[in-house]
């Protein structure tokens, strides 16, 4: 069997951020490097969202940015501007293909569908795939989203809609999501953070269909792309060492209190690059001990009161945008963070800081 120098253990959003850094880097002209990924065809089945707090690599590929957004609960709403940090969508086709077409064609990158048909031995194996089976018991955030589009120009497309709580909650924490990419074409998603052992919260497409009917008011369209997924909000206890580094989720880059990845894994890739050639000696790169504390707290505040989370959320949003943005993206100062803890109920806070 083949040995490789790299092997990447995964090719979705993380083994392919890292493939296409590696590659971009010049880190693949005298080394070689095998991606491990079972699916047939790369197809777009994904949108990546999130603010953007620097440059990426795929600005070719973002659908849509916004500066405006909107929070609502069942008794209060309220809309937020930002220039300096736009939220984008990356159409997860487009990034497919931008990334495949580059890996293509360097000889030295090959692709298999088990991990069997290589000898990784010496490799340095960098893997996004969580080994231990996942604990449905722990929480997750779970989600289907349509983009459906209308005969009609119906949406704002200067504005999204980030969290609407003024849903069914079923004692758990439930909220829509609406990304208009045009006036008559949105991402509408529904949202849930529990475990999955409550399938009675997966009737997604009963959900979607009557939040669109009933929320939206909109009563024709049709359906051009369904996405269907469940982050975990919960670390992995594998542990890297020198040779075996894990990335994306299974590498802890997934922001526990929001399920935010896609930047964590960009910034985590560029890391990994930069330190390729001493890469079993250096720190690993992680989001911050204070944010994994933070996080921490609040998901355990979120376990014990889940009928409290969205005046919380809310809440979180009467900090400046700018504020709320950075701490959500792990780029936010110690005053920055007392600014936003300063807005949640301190009693529950504190309780749960205890446990």
């Amino acid at each position: 069997m083949k040995e490789f120098d790299y092997v990447i253990i995964g090719g979705g959003c993380a083994g392919l951020s890292l493939a296409y850094e590696l590659e971009i880097g010049n880190k693949l002209n005298d080394k070689t490097l095998a991606i491990i990924e079972l699916r047939e065809e790369y197809k777009r089945d994904k949108t990546w969202s999130f603010w953007k707090m620097f440059d990426h690599n795929f600005e070719d590929c973002v659908i849509k940015s916004w500066n405006n957004f909107t929070i609502n609960t069942s008794e209060s709403s309220c809309e937020l501007k930002n220039k300096k940090f736009p939220y984008q969508s990356i159409d997860s086709g487009k990034f497919y293909e931008k990334i495949n077409s580059k890996l293509y064609k360097n000889p030295n990158i090959k692709f298999f569908k088990n991990l069997r048909e290589i000898n990784s031995e010496n490799s340095i194996v960098f893997n996004s795939v969580f080994m231990e089976k996942p604990d449905k018991s722990e929480f997750w955030q779970h989600f289907q989203g349509i983009e459906i589009e209308t005969s009609k120009n119906i949406f704002d497309d200067e504005i999204f809609n980030l969290m609407d709580f003024h849903c069914d909650q079923r004692n758990d924490v439930h909220f829509f999501y609406t990304l208009p990419f045009n006036k008559n074409r949105a991402l509408i998603e529904t949202t849930w953070i529990s475990n999955l052992e409550d399938q009675s919260l997966m009737d997604y497409n009963l959900q979607l269909e009557n939040y669109i009917k009933n929320n939206l008011g909109i009563k024709n369209y049709k359906i051009n792309f369904t996405e269907k997924g469940a982050i975990p909000l919960f670390y992995p206890t594998v542990k890297n060492d020198g040779r075996n580094i894990n990335i994306g989720s299974a590498g802890g880059m997934t922001r526990l209190s929001t399920g935010y990845t896609f930047l964590n894994i960009q910034e985590h890739s560029k890391y990994i690059v930069k330190n390729i050639d001493q890469i079993e000696k250096i720190k690993m790169f992680n989001l911050g001990r204070k944010y994994q504390f933070l996080d921490k707290v609040f998901l355990n505040v979120l376990k014990k009161h889940p009928e409290k989370m969205p005046k919380i959320f809310y809440n979180m949003f009467k900090a400046s945008s700018n504020t709320v943005i950075k701490f959500l993206s792990n780029k936010s100062n110690i005053f920055e963070d007392i600014n936003i803890i300063s807005k949640m109920p301190k009693l529950i806070f504190i309780r749960a800081l205890f446990n």
